[in-house]
C-alpha cells in the first residue's frame, strides 16, 4: 500500500537526517526558539469564517507531476493575496517531490501560517518543523496510535506548534479525539487506494465535537463542494490539486472564496 511505502521511506530519511544533525541537537535548537505567534494556525481556523488552507504541491503518487514549472514563491504570494488563511507546503521529497527549502522560503514571503505537510513518523520531525519555520505539523492517525498522537501533540505544544490530526474513518476520528486533538482533518482521499469521496467529511463531521476545529481535506473541486462543507459546519478546507492545476492559482482561489458568504 502506498501509505506504507511513504512511511517506510520517511523512516529511512529521518534516520539519515539524524546522522547529519543528531536528535539531541535538533531538539535543543528547537526549544531555544522564541515563537512570536504560538498556535497561529489554529487561531486562524477559529476566526469564525470558513478558512481556506491552500496547498503548494509539485507532485503526488496518484497524479504524478502536477506542476512542472513550479514557481512556489509566486504561488504562495498569490494564495495570500487571494485570501488564503494558511498555506500547506509539501516537504516529502520522494513521492511528492517536496522540500524543506520550499517551506523555509515560503515562510519568509507570507504573513499567514504555514503547515508542514509531511508524514510524521518520528518526534524528530516535529522539532525539525519548528526549525524550518512551520506553524503546524500533520499527524496521520493511520500511522500513529493514540498514545503516540498524545506524545506528539505534547511536543508540538511545547514549541507553540499546532497539529492537524488527520483521520479517514470513525476509529481514527475517535483516536484523534481521545488524543486531545484541537484540529481534526478528515481526508476525503483514502491514502491506501487514493480514491476520493467528499461525503467522507459530511459523514464524519457528526463525530467531531464543536469545540474541536474541523478541516475537510482533498477532493474539493468547486463551489458546490464548498457549499456542502460549509453547511455541515466545516471550519476550514484544505485544497491542493484544484488550485495547482488551474493555471491561475490566485484566480481559482478567489472564485472558490467568492462562493462563501459569511
Amino acid at each position: 500500500m502506498i501509505l506504507d511505502k511513504i512511511a517506510a521511506s520517511t523512516k529511512i530519511r529521518v534516520e539519515k537526517l539524524k546522522k547529519e544533525a543528531p536528535f539531541a541537537l535538533v531538539k535543543s535548537e528547537a526549544l531555544k526558539l522564541t515563537n512570536k505567534n504560538p498556535f497561529a494556525f489554529e487561531k486562524v481556523i477559529k476566526n469564525g469564517e470558513l478558512t481556506f488552507i491552500c496547498e503548494i504541491k509539485k507532485a503526488s503518487p496518484s497524479k504524478g507531476l502536477i506542476s512542472e514549472n513550479f514557481p512556489y514563491i509566486d504561488i504562495a504570494r498569490e494564495y495570500e493575496a487571494a485570501g488564503a488563511g494558511a498555506i500547506s507546503v509539501l516537504t516529502e521529497p520522494e513521492f511528492f517531490l517536496g522540500s524543506d527549502q520550499y517551506l523555509k522560503e515560503v515562510k519568509k514571503e507570507v504573513r499567514i501560517p504555514v503547515l508542514r505537510k509531511d508524514f510524521t513518523v518520528d518526534s524528530y520531525q516535529i522539532y525539525e518543523a519548528a526549525l524550518i519555520g512551520a506553524d503546524c505539523v500533520l499527524l496521520i492517525c493511520a500511522l500513529l496510535d493514540t498514545d503516540t498522537l498524545k506524545e506528539y501533540i505534547k511536543i508540538a505544544d511545547s514549541l507553540g506548534l499546532s497539529c492537524l490530526v488527520e483521520a479517514h474513518d470513525e476509529d481514527e476520528v475517535n483516536s484523534a479525539i481521545e488524543a486531545g486533538s484541537r484540529i481534526i482533518g478528515v481526508n476525503n482521499r483514502n491514502l491506501n487506494t487514493f480514491e476520493v469521496d467528499i461525503t467522507n467529511s459530511v459523514r464524519l463531521r457528526k463525530l467531531v465535537p464543536k469545540n474541536i476545529s474541523f478541516v475537510s481535506e482533498s477532493g474539493i473541486r468547486n463551489a458546490q463542494d464548498i457549499s456542502v462543507l460549509r453547511e455541515v459546519g466545516a471550519n476550514a478546507v484544505l485544497i491542493g490539486e484544484t488550485l495547482m492545476k488551474s493555471g491561475d492559482t490566485g484566480a481559482e482561489l478567489a472564485k472558490l472564496r467568492g462562493s462563501v458568504k459569511n
